[in-house]
């Protein structure tokens, strides 16, 4: 029986992104303009997030469509090709190249060459594993074949992954279940979801945000466990809800978050750390040792002035940055005149960790996609942001193809890929300035138009502030940005303006 307030919960009106957001409003004419006061929405069978589901599996499929060239025969015959068509995938280079087609297991089985060991962190190397045991392809099949048939495999289960996320952004926001079309819609999802493995834990981290959202801390942590035991930064999550826990003194649900994050992380790490601790290290010290790489501010640096940057210098350069980057976000955090929301302070973080590190490959992108549907789920701020994603996926590949074309000088020369990083750079902090923006300027923030306080907050939405760095010299202009977006019925025919 489902409480009171579950129900009030569920009675609340919908937001209609066509009434608030002019970009989704005119977007909208394509399909017969704004949706009407009277629409049930939510009523029949095409719910949003059936709908976003649908829509996520449509733009995975026209993603696949773009690989056709490489999955045909640019993957086997020779390196320029897979740039010139920018569809470049790791998946079925690394199936011979780690030894999933031999039969090798990741971590146990050392691997010829310099790699030695699978470079990938545990959960993602399972996951790798998996997708090897369903390639069902007889050993006398060539090997283009098998590692075709290994990258359909991936696809769809990479296509799953896709869908949860774009379903769990979708149900974060109770009453804004449509942001989650910006995730299905995403262009540069669409192009980079079947390069590498990310994806997995991009769903992983949704999937933990929702639950955070509905007050499952133990949940939560047990989910970002698991995401930080296939990719790294997952884990960054922590920081920021360790500082909104502060501010509203929820000490508990943070503590069952990071025992269920610890707990789930080791629960995959420890056989594989105890019974091959050589291939286990293999993630951690190859990060720590590659290189500067493609699509960092580092690399700009580098061909600018013509001064080889070593390692360690990138390494403690990145971190010093990103000591800087988590203390400007606590002090965010806890002096804003009201608490930011959740979505807003991972995005930041996430964000951060992107623009600092020594690469950038260009399915990192998928990490920040949910989280910018999230924290600010406008679509002109959404397009622009991913209009330079795009900009930088075609720059790498064609920049790679002007590298590997040898005379014919084929691509993007390197001040072009300069452009394109560039790009990509500006693009990110052009989406981290309006958010910042919008956590001292609330009322600029789409979500809290409604009289919303933080809907993927969980136990720390709607609670009061127990601890604000200079409280009482602004506690007047928080009382005010509490009531500046009183609860809008959005079946009118016009919402609050756009900012």
């Amino acid at each position: 029986m489902p409480s009171a307030e579950d129900t009030s919960v569920r009675q609340e009106p919908v937001v209609r992104p066509t009434h608030q957001d002019e970009t989704a409003a005119a977007g909208s004419e394509l399909f017969g303009g704004r949706v009407g006061r009277w629409a049930l929405l939510g009523k029949g069978p095409l719910t949003p997030v059936r709908v976003i589901a649908l829509v996520a599996i449509g733009m995975f499929a026209l993603g696949m469509v773009q690989k056709i060239p490489c999955y045909e025969w640019a993957w086997f015959r020779g390196t320029t090709s897979q740039y010139t068509h920018a569809c470049y995938s790791d998946i079925p280079h690394l199936y011979i190249g780690r030894g999933f087609a031999e039969g090798l297991v990741p971590y146990f089985d050392r691997l010829p060459g310099d790699m030695k060991y699978l470079e990938y962190p545990v959960l993602t190397g399972l996951f790798m594993q998996v997708a090897s045991w369903l390639t069902l392809t007889p050993e006398s099949d060539p090997a283009q074949q098998r590692e075709q048939m290994y990258w359909m495999v991936n696809a769809g289960m990479l296509m799953v992954c896709a869908v949860v996320t774009a379903v769990c952004v979708t149900r974060t926001h109770r009453r804004r279940p449509w942001d989650g079309l910006l995730v299905a819609l995403a262009p540069a999802l669409a192009l980079t979801a079947t390069i590498n493995w990310d994806l997995l834990a991009v769903a992983l981290t949704a999937a933990a945000m929702l639950m955070w959202s509905r007050g499952r801390a133990l949940a939560f942590g047990v989910l970002i466990g698991l995401a930080t035991a296939a990719k790294f930064y997952p884990a960054l999550l922590l920081w920021p809800l360790l500082l909104l826990c502060w501010r509203a003194g929820k000490w508990r649900e943070f503590f069952h978050a990071v025992l269920g994050a610890a707990a789930a992380w080791l629960l995959v790490n420890l056989p594989v750390m105890v019974f091959a601790p050589e291939g286990w290290k293999k993630f951690y010290t190859f990060n720590r040792e590659r290189p500067l790489d493609f699509g960092s501010f580092w690399l700009i640096i580098t061909q600018r002035t013509g001064t080889a940057i070593d390692v360690e210098t990138v390494n403690l350069g990145s971190t010093l940055l990103m000591v800087v980057a988590v203390v400007a976000l606590a002090v965010v955090a806890l002096a804003a005149p009201r608490r930011p929301r959740f979505a807003q302070l991972a995005l930041l973080l996430v964000a951060a960790f992107v623009l600092t590190n020594k690469v950038y490959s260009p399915q990192y992108v998928l990490w920040l996609i949910p989280l910018v549907a999230l924290a600010r789920p406008r679509w002109r701020d959404f397009l622009i942001w991913q209009a330079c994603e795009c900009g930088y996926f075609l720059g790498i590949w064609l920049y790679l193809a002007y590298t590997t074309s040898g005379d014919k000088h084929q691509g993007l020369p390197e001040e072009g890929y300069q452009v394109a990083i560039v790009l990509h750079l500006l693009g990110t902090l052009y989406i981290c300035a309006v958010v910042v923006r919008d956590i001292f300027l609330p009322e600029h923030d789409p979500v809290r138009r409604d009289g919303s306080d933080d809907p993927s907050g969980g136990v720390v939405d709607n609670a009061p502030d127990v601890f604000v760095v200079g409280e009482g010299s602004h506690a007047a202009r928080h009382a005010a940005h509490l009531a500046v977006a009183p609860r809008v019925e959005w079946g009118a025919a016009r919402g609050p303006a756009a900012d």
